[in-house]
């Protein structure tokens, strides 16, 4: 195995001299593909490689596009624009009806073509939907706790909620034939395309789910189509993948990639400038001109599309009151959070919206006004008594986590909110149901460019907050279904400026905080291109070897 070291930088001219040679691979040849380990804040959170389990930031990093692959793909290298994947064209039948034509002599990691059977499978009741139903807008309890996987193949209950999140209305595929397939919804759906190329559609193969002694087996080593295959994961360490060389996009320039849990900022960057690691992802801001000082190394990364947020349990005894969730939201100085703590490397968006959703971007909305004396006037309107407010947070998670809720605690400190930090080990801490539940950071992306890709699908019926008792709405709710089911862009249009308004105003759900960005420094001489995502590409074309 030829790995990149510290020595291998310094044969090859040293660290100033930023020249990194790595072998070429010629076919006939011994492997000398180069091997890296990347530096990660966190591999998984729930300690397996189901994309619909690990719906999450650090999910998406491992996951894309090194081990799984849509049917619709997304233009990692570009825009994030559809792009085939495992499909090579897609038709719409009708409103509720589109065909699906495969891609042909595409070979799982264990050597099986890929035909209609997988994407009948990846989409039953066994692998993804279990019990429940289309056309149901009742919420399904899940996430308060992680749970471990039951022996033998039941499925955990947060996959068939996250099933539902992303399909509420998907009633079937049917096989046209070995390479063509029909998703047949149970109401008309302008966004069933969206849905096809969004984190959580993603093709299994069947054979390995059926050869799998439970469910737990088959999720920390899922057969796939990915450039890379699962070697082994190792709990709150390590993933480590290998190359496969009968992938369809052309063979890997990778031999082996690992990713390493590095929880403390410092260590990823000091093992990255001694050569330990090739990568070191989840790098603020603030410390970006430090590596750029050694002329060797280099940061890449910027905004994507994902927004940090402040959530609110509108069950906890003082937030019951919308009139405090509304103070929270205008006690808080975003701007100055960009400015002091993203060093102006990322903005303030018009809410949980993005522009890439064209004609339904809402150009007239923004977040709530930062207005400390506004905020002031609520508390007393809701009669506040400074009663504690706890806030659970992770240890940076997030890029700056711990720096931002120290900020955004004094800001509401200001005005006259008493909210006081408890730092928790997981996620599962962090969702608890319990009193002392009330205030905590998330993240939520776009998948596609429709907003029933955010709002709908992260704060709806079945978002995470409604499905772990946080937060509800019967009017959001209502339009959720409207926004789903309608084919009206002018009317859907409207109805999601009112979800906004509902959301973020009259019931803060949450508040937005900033666009998200995500950085990561590598040495110059590895000519290797970030994507404009969580996700990093190590495929043919994107990392030369």
């Amino acid at each position: 195995m030829s790995k990149l070291t510290r020595r291998t930088i310094l044969k090859s001219g040293g660290a100033a001299a930023g020249t990194l040679l790595l072998p070429r691979f010629a076919i006939g040849q011994a492997d000398n593909r180069p091997s890296v380990t990347i530096a990660v804040q966190k591999v998984t959170n729930a300690n397996v490689l189901d994309v619909l389990r690990e719906q999450s930031n650090v999910g998406e990093r491992v996951f894309f596009s090194s081990i799984w692959e849509g049917l619709i793909s997304k233009n990692w290298r570009g825009n994030l624009e559809a792009v085939p994947g495992l499909a090579t064209e897609w038709r719409r039948i009708d409103d509720q009806t589109v065909e699906v034509k495969l891609r042909q002599g595409v070979k799982f990691h264990n050597g099986d073509e890929l035909t209609a059977e997988d994407v009948l499978f990846t989409f039953s009741r066994e692998r993804m939907f279990g019990e429940t139903e289309a056309k149901s807008r009742s919420t399904i309890q899940a996430f308060e706790k992680i749970p471990m996987p039951k022996p033998g193949k039941e499925l955990p209950p947060d996959v068939p909620a996250v099933a539902r999140r992303i399909w509420p209305d998907l009633v079937r595929v049917d096989a046209v034939d070995k390479y063509t397939v029909r998703f047949y919804n149970a109401t008309p759906d302008v966004t069933i395309e969206g849905r096809l190329s969004r984190f959580g559609s993603d093709i299994a193969n069947r054979r390995a789910w059926d050869e799998s002694a439970s469910y737990l087996d088959w999720a920390r080593k899922p057969v796939t189509t990915g450039p890379y295959k699962v070697v082994e994961l190792k709990p709150d360490v390590s993933l480590t993948l290998e190359a496969h060389d009968e992938y369809w996009g052309g063979r890997p320039p990778l031999k082996r990639i690992r990713f390493l849990e590095v929880p403390e900022v410092a260590s990823r960057i000091n093992g990255l400038l001694s050569g330990e690691y090739q990568f070191a992802c989840d790098i603020p801001p603030d410390q970006i001109a430090g590596i750029e000082k050694n002329s060797a190394f280099e940061v890449q990364g910027g905004t994507i599309l994902n927004h940090r947020l402040t959530v609110f349990d509108k069950n906890h005894a003082v937030l019951a009151n919308p009139l405090v969730r509304r103070a929270f939201t205008h006690a808080i100085d975003r701007q100055a959070i960009v400015d002091s703590l993203w060093a102006g490397r990322t903005r303030v968006p018009k809410g949980l919206q993005w522009e890439f959703y064209g004609d339904m971007f809402n150009a007239d909305w923004d977040v709530p006004a930062y207005d400390p004396k506004l905020a002031q006037d609520l508390l007393r309107q809701a009669n506040y008594k400074g009663d504690p407010i706890p806030y659970r947070l992770l240890n940076n998670y997030y890029t700056n986590q711990v720096a931002t809720a120290q900020v955004l605690v004094e800001m509401w400190k200001s005005v006259g909110l008493n909210v006081e930090i408890e730092t928790k080990e997981n996620w599962s801490q962090i969702m608890e149901r319990a009193p002392t539940r009330a205030v905590r950071d998330w993240s939520n992306s776009a998948a596609f460019n429709d907003p029933v890709s955010s709002l709908v699908a992260q704060h709806g019926p079945n978002g995470q907050q409604q499905q772990i008792g946080e937060w509800t709405n019967a009017e959001l709710n209502k339009l959720s279904e409207f926004l789903e089911t309608s084919t009206d862009r002018a009317a859907r249009k409207k109805a999601f400026h009112r979800m906004l308004e509902i959301a973020e105003r009259e019931d803060p759900a949450y508040t937005v905080l900033h666009q998200n960005a995500t950085f990561t420094a590598k040495p110059k001489s590895i000519k290797w291109k970030a994507a404009p995502a969580f996700a990093m590409d190590f495929r043919a074309g994107n990392f030369e070897a």
